[in-house]
């Protein structure tokens, strides 16, 4: 995949970038070295404020006034830094092009898609408007965008987010420049749509010969895409290597607990390994390594001096043990404390744990939820609104939870799963179907008794920030809905430092404010919340997407412990199969607001009925690089159809591929006509799929 080159197409050589802060300049990159050969992925991983960004927004100047940039960038042997704006603006998009995190901020909202991809041809070719949107349509067409001359005239808003990114690789590959820098491209997008963009990507370096600068924080993107991977910690790279070698035998703690804190689509569950404590801050980094006060292998010498980026055979790490490290080849749960879960309390008999789950039957319903459906108008007209329409949000949702377990909720945006829950914290008769929650039908509550109920249902949601009134000291925050519940005030000062503790938090802290916490501690407060009223359901929202993975894994380890502690029962929603695999008993996966597949995770996962369940399971990357090039892809078409319109048959069927290879008439009108029923496929029926033609 590589193509040798003697001369580096890019070389970075002690690349410093500082900020101004109010007490002197603060640093953001701390002399980076990189080097990039023609055709070849770089990939660049680490934690937030690693300096990844800085350092692939400095190669094209793309940094704010404020920041100070020194050392080198050269570009085919020419000095980048500080090169006047006139000849750096004809450098990007020509020779170096940008391929962005957000691109509904970076594409300009009043202009059409296809006027910004002409104006980035304009710009840096002789050709005249029409010549301009001939190439904008071919770029559209080769990235994947459908009827990509009507696709010319649309304005970003009316793309969703795949084809606004795939829009993005257009107008960033239309002048075929010699380096494609990509920032975190995948970040916001679902993982189907995650598989197109990054197909789009392989397919625009292959026709461009670019090479690819890859700024990623996922594990398993960097394990499929990249051929060196360089490793960045406090504004340094402190371990770079071929991909291959460097996942196989990391020469560097962080590196290390990097790859076991992530959750595997092939993992057996137990404990992941969490990377203690958190980033120093970059204004006030300690004497030494960096790494040295959240390292398990830290010792004396670690504190005198920062070690230099050493090594033989290109793999190169900047730790005093690396050559132990290369040596021993130890598993991350060899070097890193690996929490010990408790054992179940109180557990239903015959429950057993993951692997020994016993009979489902003897255990206590918690939610039984059956034909749900819930219908939004669809109104238009600004003064005065008139209804056009519905939204059919929820259209037959199926969900059985059980006492103890943790049922997995999954599915593209769009597919219904935060209304499913609105549906069921409303505590109210459901539009249509049928919601019971703890052996109580919502449909006949009183308002005493949906009072009463929702103590026992507390939801922890996807932005910690968000959800914690920054006002508040968290003492109060937690202690909030042991107020609501007209609890004693003994009762709530012995409750707010009990439930600090058992989330991972000081008592002593109960005084600060929510901005003086880290994420993950944040989203520890929320569960404490969450906790304060003894609640026996969970529902938990996105509770990880917006945390780093060395964090994600400590609060992951904490909600199995407590599950089991507790006796809870979670409702886990998250667009991640990896951490669904890694923590639900059961999984119930959506599309267009219907259940069409359910049933223990394991079965689900390792033989996937429904061909939805099938795409997205195989568009989850592996953070193994073997493993990842050597999975079959199923790459969906297009996106999911409009919710406004409810379509008779089977709603998968314009992106299914079984219904694409199906030449029977007869059956190609059954999908067409026909809506496919949850069935199972044993007498049991534990494991259910709604498709006319399931995966026997």
């Amino acid at each position: 995949m590589t193509t040798t080159v003697d001369t580096p197409l890019l070389a970075v050589s002690d690349l410093r970038v500082d900020f101004a802060g109010p007490h002197g300049p603060v640093p953001a990159v701390r002399g980076v070295d990189l080097t990039l050969r023609r055709g070849e992925t770089l990939g660049i991983v680490g934690e937030s404020g690693s300096g990844k960004s800085v350092t692939a927004l400095s190669v094209l100047g793309l940094l704010p006034k404020t920041a100070g940039v020194q050392g080198s960038v050269r570009l085919d042997g020419r000095e980048l830094v500080g090169l006047p704006g006139k000849e750096l603006a004809a450098i990007r998009g020509r020779r170096i092009a940008m391929v962005f995190q957000d691109p509904l901020s970076a594409f300009t909202p009043v202009y059409r898609i296809g006027d910004q991809i002409a104006e980035a041809v304009r710009i840096h070719q002789r050709v005249d408007r029409a010549a301009a949107r001939r190439r904008a349509a071919e770029l559209l067409d080769l990235v994947g965008i459908p009827a990509p001359e009507r696709a010319l005239d649309s304005f970003p808003h009316e793309f969703s987010g795949g084809m606004r990114q795939r829009a993005m690789i257009a107008m960033a590959i239309a002048n075929d420049p010699d380096i494609l820098l990509a920032d975190e491209p995948t970040t916001a997008l679902d993982v189907t749509i995650q598989a197109q963009v990054l197909d789009v990507l392989r397919t625009a370096q292959r026709e461009t010969g670019a090479a690819l600068v890859l700024v990623s924080h996922d594990l398993g993107v960097i394990a499929g895409m990249a051929d060196r991977v360089a490793v960045m910690y406090a504004g340094r790279v402190v371990e770079t290597a071929g991909v291959d070698e460097l996942f196989a035998a990391p020469r560097h703690p962080y590196t290390l607990g990097l790859i076991g804190a992530v959750p595997r689509l092939d993992g057996l569950g137990g404990p992941l390994v969490p990377i203690p404590g958190a980033p120093a801050p970059m204004a006030d980094l300690p004497p030494g390594c960096p790494f040295a006060a959240r390292c398990p292998l830290a010792e004396e010498r670690c504190s005198a001096a920062e070690p230099e980026l050493a090594g033989g055979d290109g793999h190169l790490a900047a730790c005093v043990r690396s050559a132990e490290l290369a040596e021993r080849r130890p598993a991350p749960a060899d070097v890193y404390p690996v929490p010990a879960l408790p054992a179940p309390s109180a557990a239903p008999e015959g429950r057993g744990d993951r692997g020994d789950r016993g009979d489902r039957g003897s255990r206590t319903p918690v939610l039984a939820v059956s034909g749900l459906g819930k219908t939004f108008p669809l109104l238009k007209g600004t003064v005065f609104k008139r209804r056009v329409g519905e939204v059919y949000a929820v259209d037959g949702v199926d969900l059985d939870l059980r006492e103890g377990e943790t049922l997995g909720l999954v599915g593209e945006s769009g597919s219904g799963k935060s209304t499913t829950l609105f549906e069921l914290l409303n505590l109210t008769a459901p539009e249509t179907g049928r919601i019971e929650l703890l052996g109580h039908d919502t449909a006949k509550l009183s308002r005493a008794e949906a009072h009463r109920l929702r103590a026992r249902l507390q939801i922890v949601f996807q932005d910690p920030m968000a959800s914690l009134d920054p006002r508040m000291p968290i003492g109060d925050i937690i202690a909030e809905p042991l107020r609501a519940q007209h609890a004693a005030r003994e009762e709530i000062a012995r409750r707010v430092p009990e439930l600090l503790h058992q989330v991972g938090l000081d008592p002593d802290h109960a005084a600060r404010y929510p901005h003086q916490f880290s994420g993950g501690q944040r989203q520890r407060v929320s569960i404490a919340r969450a906790l304060a009223v003894r609640p026996k359901l969970l529902v938990l929202d996105e509770p990880v997407s917006a945390l780093d993975v060395s964090i994600q894994a400590g609060v992951l380890n904490l909600l199995q412990a407590l599950k089991a502690e507790l006796g809870l029962s979670y409702l886990f929603v998250s667009h991640d199969l990896s951490v669904i695999r890694h923590l639900a008993d059961r999984v119930s996966v959506m599309y267009l607001g219907r259940t069409v597949e359910q049933g223990e995770v394991s079965a689900v996962f390792d033989r996937p009925r429904h061909p939805y369940t099938r795409a997205l399971l195989s568009a989850v990357p592996l953070p193994d690089p073997a493993a990842e090039r050597a999975r079959d892809r199923i790459l969906l078409a297009g996106d999911p159809p409009s919710p406004t319109e409810r379509r008779t048959g089977c709603p998968f069927r314009t992106r299914c591929p079984v219904y694409a290879r199906l030449t029977d008439p007869a059956a190609r009108t059954r999908c067409e006509q026909e809506r496919p029923a949850l069935l199972g496929d044993t007498p049991a029926q534990d494991h259910q799929a709604a498709c006319h033609y399931p995966e026997s």
